[in-house]
C-alpha cells in the first residue's frame, strides 16, 4: 500500500470552515448561474442539520480551500431532500442512503481535486455504513464524472426531471452502490481502484475530532513562534 501526498480533505466543523465551503460554492456556481451566487454565498438550511457533513479540501501548505461537497444521510423516515422531487426505487428507498449536493471547485485548481473529494466521500460513506449514494447531475460533465467511478441513472438514460431544491431545474437522477464499490471496481480494471482501494491517503481526515485539529494548531502556532 503506497503513501500519496494530497490536499487535506476534511469535515468542516467550524463556522470558518463552513463559510470557506459557501464561498467555494458561490464561485463554482455563480460562474454559469450567477442568479444563485448570492445564496449560496450563505450557509443553508441543510448545512446544519444533523446527519450532514460539508467534506472541505484545502491545499496543505497555504490552507486555501480548493473543493467542497455536502453528504446528507437518509433512511427509514427520513428522505433525502431529492426525495421532494421524485420517488426512488424499492432498493434505494428502503435502504440506508446519502445524497450528494453542492460540489463545488475552486476555479484553476487541479483536476485531481473533484477525485480527492470522491474518495473522502467514499471512505465517509463507508465509515457510516450508508449503501447507495444518489445525486442529481444537471451538466454533462458532472455526468461523466459520476458515470465513470460507477454511477447508474435512476430513471433511464438522459430522463432528466425538476428537483425543487436545485432551483427548480432539470436534472438527471443517478446512484452508486457502495457496498459493492470495491469488488466492481477491482473486477472492471478500472483506472481509479488503486488510488480508491489500495493507496493509503493520510491528508484525509473525517473523524478527527474537531478538539484535536484545535490542539494541533495551537502547538504549531507555539512551535514557530519558539
Amino acid at each position: 500500500m503506497s503513501t500519496a501526498p494530497l490536499p487535506c480533505i476534511t469535515i468542516a466543523r467550524t463556522e470558518a470552515d463552513l463559510r470557506a465551503a459557501c464561498a467555494l460554492r458561490a464561485l463554482a456556481y455563480g460562474r454559469h448561474l450567477p442568479e444563485l451566487a448570492g445564496a449560496l454565498a450563505e450557509p443553508d438550511a441543510f448545512d446544519r442539520r444533523a446527519g450532514v457533513a460539508v467534506l472541505l479540501a484545502r491545499d496543505a501548505a497555504s490552507g486555501d480551500a480548493l473543493g467542497t461537497l455536502r453528504i446528507q444521510g437518509g433512511g427509514p423516515g427520513a428522505p433525502l431532500a431529492i426525495e421532494g422531487s421524485v420517488a426512488l426505487p424499492p432498493p434505494l428507498a428502503g435502504a440506508r442512503r446519502a445524497e450528494v449536493t453542492r460540489l463545488a471547485v475552486r476555479p484553476g485548481a487541479d483536476g485531481g481535486v473533484r477525485v480527492l473529494l470522491m474518495k473522502g466521500l467514499y471512505l465517509y460513506c463507508v465509515a457510516s455504513q450508508i449503501r447507495w449514494l444518489v445525486i442529481g447531475a444537471r451538466s454533462d460533465a458532472l455526468i461523466r464524472l459520476y458515470r465513470s467511478l460507477g454511477f447508474d441513472d435512476v430513471l433511464g438514460p438522459d430522463v432528466r426531471v425538476p428537483l425543487a431544491h436545485a432551483g427548480g431545474l432539470p436534472h438527471r437522477v443517478l446512484a452508486f452502490d457502495v457496498l459493492a464499490a470495491e469488488r466492481t471496481w477491482r473486477a472492471a480494471g478500472h483506472g481509479l481502484y488503486g488510488f480508491m482501494g489500495e493507496t493509503y491517503h493520510p491528508q484525509i481526515r473525517l473523524f478527527e475530532p474537531a478538539a484535536a485539529d484545535a490542539v494541533g494548531e495551537a502547538e504549531a502556532a507555539a512551535d514557530a513562534a519558539a
